[in-house]
């Protein structure tokens, strides 16, 4: 391996719970939905415009109204999320680390830039990052491979190279997809619910974790 690739939410920081609290109350409070909780979790994935379809078809909102509902949605979750934004546990140091070495690092996230600039900018952390693919920048997410491959593109690395950090079956078959290895955090998902996808070579719970502490030294 060459290149970190990092999803954000959820595999950077932990706050998923976060999102998917937003969403809910926005479905049930907001547009009349009558969704529990567990319906709306498995829905974290891909674009903001992307899950509403999911959740009520798609010709319910027109792409302003949609627009206009993921920002609120991305209000309310920075609102919230705010007073708890930290990084996992062990990976200020796993940056630093890497940043040292010099290993190119790249972000790969369906997040809009507004949540991705919330991270980077309150934790002051942009400098790590030579690369940054958001849901702006591709047209197809994940699982289909665009997002990595473009970081990978964009570090002038080879997919194959790239050792992508994920915590959504999802995200970690777009890395498959990509042809790239993946590390899983398991701050959203069960290990078992990975349990199809070959590429995966360890899972930790944070970047604390032995294995994941040794890969700087290993590249």
């Amino acid at each position: 391996m060459k290149a970190f690739l990092f999803d954000l939410n959820g595999t950077m920081i932990h706050d998923m719970d976060y999102h998917t609290d937003a969403w809910h109350h926005i479905f049930n409070h907001e547009l009349g939905g009558h969704f529990t909780r567990e319906e709306v979790k498995p829905q974290m994935y891909g674009k903001n415009q992307e899950v509403l379809v999911r959740m009520f078809g798609p010709d319910r909102f027109t792409e302003a109204e949609m627009a206009e509902l993921a920002l609120r949605k991305e209000q309310r979750y920075q609102q919230q999320f705010r007073p708890h934004l930290a990084l996992l546990p062990g990976l200020p140091e796993f940056l630093e680390r890497a940043y040292q070495l010099g290993i190119p690092m790249a972000i790969g996230s369906a997040a809009i830039p507004f949540n991705i600039d919330f991270v980077l900018d309150t934790l002051g952390i942009r400098h790590y990052f030579q690369a940054i693919v958001s849901a702006d920048d591709v047209t197809r997410s994940k699982p289909h491979p665009e997002t990595f491959l473009k970081a990978a593109a964009l570090l002038q690395v080879e997919p194959a190279d790239c050792l992508v950090f994920e915590d959504v079956p999802k995200g970690a078959e777009a890395a498959l997809n990509a042809g790239m290895k993946a590390v899983v955090l398991t701050t959203t998902h069960e290990q078992h619910e990975f349990a199809h996808l070959p590429n995966i070579l360890h899972f930790a719970a944070d970047f604390t974790a032995d294995a994941i502490t040794a890969l700087p030294q290993a590249l």
